[in-house]
């Protein structure tokens, strides 16, 4: 057909120069026409028949295809590979060229393929996040590795094809600069190769609770990419973290506590030790007027009366044998207390015990677990549950010690004064008196 008209351009009066010219010339126009057309066609009708179609599915991937434009990116593929098969009809006059608009239909190819590649990825991490075992396995960390290698291979084709290079060459050429890549980008490739532990070893997640002195980090994650961790602050802050540093120097991570039912209580109140002191008849016949102490102490008059008397103990003295203590009898309230406690996990560890006996006092710790982890209800239960210890204990005779703070201080230099001015007062008037009955005499 071609030389048909190539003819019939000659016989009408042109040489065969300017035949091939013209009959190229029209070849070109017609081509462009065609493409034109045939991009016009894929992004008015076809893309639209597809976007409808995704909207009446039910499934949702096909809806976060069309989000992320990857059939937009689909149509504009039909330019370029009409212009590939079609420029060797068109330019068959002009061989040479053939080579060149087809590296240019290839490279422009290669870049649209990349973007499609990009596209349903980010619509494929977008869907997987959708669910709820992307929070136990997240993938945003393989699916920027597969990005960057993806980028990295086109970028070789792009970058071959303008060399007039084979690809192959190209990629052989690469060993020679593997260490100068190694040195100039050794934080992406620690954060690389981090970012992979911490997402295949589980250590941590997006909504995990960690914290990292070094870096001033206390909060909730908010994303893990490919070389970097982004943490929420409990005062609304971001910080980011390099993956690697997670690895290196380690963290906190406080998805056990959340995941226990429980999270820990541990306080303690220091007792001064002279307060503490065996109970009289008058304590234990107050004491037993408390519900919660009323079970122990019967349990244990019983048991203590039983031992002094199968030992022969004499009463007489408080010395001898055993006896209650205004402080034991405490730690039993404050258990009885702690285990009817609403707020209190009775499952996990529980104690009331002594600590090592300080210049401060005897401390006595709580240690226990509240059923509530959220932060603002836990400091609640946690500061109603001293509350309730400070208020308790003038009730057992008990006192707590504290180190004079200034009314303390203000307060005994008072008292010293007042005592000084009646002793000074008091010696005034002996000294007054005996002076009278000297004038007497």
């Amino acid at each position: 057909m071609i030389e048909s008209a190539l003819s019939y351009l000659q016989t009408h009066g042109l040489n065969e120069t300017e035949a091939k010219i013209a009959l190229t010339a029209v070849m070109v126009l017609f081509s462009v026409v065609l493409v034109v057309v045939a991009e016009v066609l894929s992004k008015k009708i076809l893309l639209r028949m597809v976007v409808s179609l995704a909207a009446k599915t039910r499934t949702q991937y096909d809806d976060l295809l069309v989000k992320h434009k990857v059939f937009n990116w689909l149509a504009q593929m039909i330019p370029p590979l009409l212009l590939y098969n079609l420029v060797v009809p068109v330019l068959r006059f002009y061989p040479e060229s053939i080579r060149v608009v087809q590296s240019i239909a290839l490279l422009y190819l290669t870049v649209i393929l990349v973007l499609v590649v990009l596209s349903a990825l980010d619509a494929l991490l977008e869907y997987y996040n959708q669910s709820a075992f992307s929070k136990k396995l997240p993938l945003k960390s393989f699916i920027q590795v597969i990005k960057t290698v993806v980028v990295s291979i086109g970028a070789v084709i792009v970058i071959s094809k303008l060399i007039g290079q084979s690809p192959v060459v190209f990629f052989s050429g690469l060993g020679a600069f593997t260490a100068v890549i190694i040195l100039v980008f050794k934080d992406s490739i620690l954060g690389l190769v981090a970012g992979i532990q911490l997402t295949t070893n589980n250590l941590v997640k997006v909504g995990d609770w960690i914290e990292m002195p070094t870096y001033n980090v206390d909060g909730d994650v908010i994303d893990i990419s490919l070389v970097t961790v982004s943490v929420q602050n409990w005062d609304k802050t971001i910080s980011t973290i390099p993956a690697y540093a997670l690895i290196s120097e380690g963290f906190k991570n406080w998805r056990g506590m959340s995941e226990s039912g429980g999270r820990r209580i541990k306080r303690s109140v220091n007792i001064d030790m002279n307060s503490v002191h065996f109970c009289d008849e008058a304590m234990l016949d107050k004491f037993s007027k408390v519900q919660l102490l009323q079970d122990y102490l019967r349990v244990k008059n019983l048991e203590i009366n039983e031992y002094n008397k199968r030992h022969g103990i004499d009463p007489s003295s408080p010395v001898n044998g055993r006896r209650l203590t205004n402080f034991g009898t405490f730690r039993a309230y404050l258990v009885a207390y702690l285990r009817n406690h609403p707020k209190i996990n009775p499952d996990m560890t529980f104690l009331i015990r002594h600590l090592q006996p300080t210049e401060n006092g005897i401390p006595v710790q709580v240690y226990v677990f509240s059923n509530d982890q959220v932060w603002a209800n836990y400091e609640e239960i946690q500061a109603d549950i001293m509350d309730h210890v400070l208020a308790i204990l003038p009730f057992f005779g008990l006192r707590v010690f504290q180190a004079p703070a200034g009314a303390d201080i203000a307060g005994a230099g008072q008292a010293l004064q007042e005592g000084l001015s009646e002793s000074m007062k008091q010696e005034l008037e002996s000294k007054m008196s005996g002076s009278r009955k000297e004038v007497n005499q």
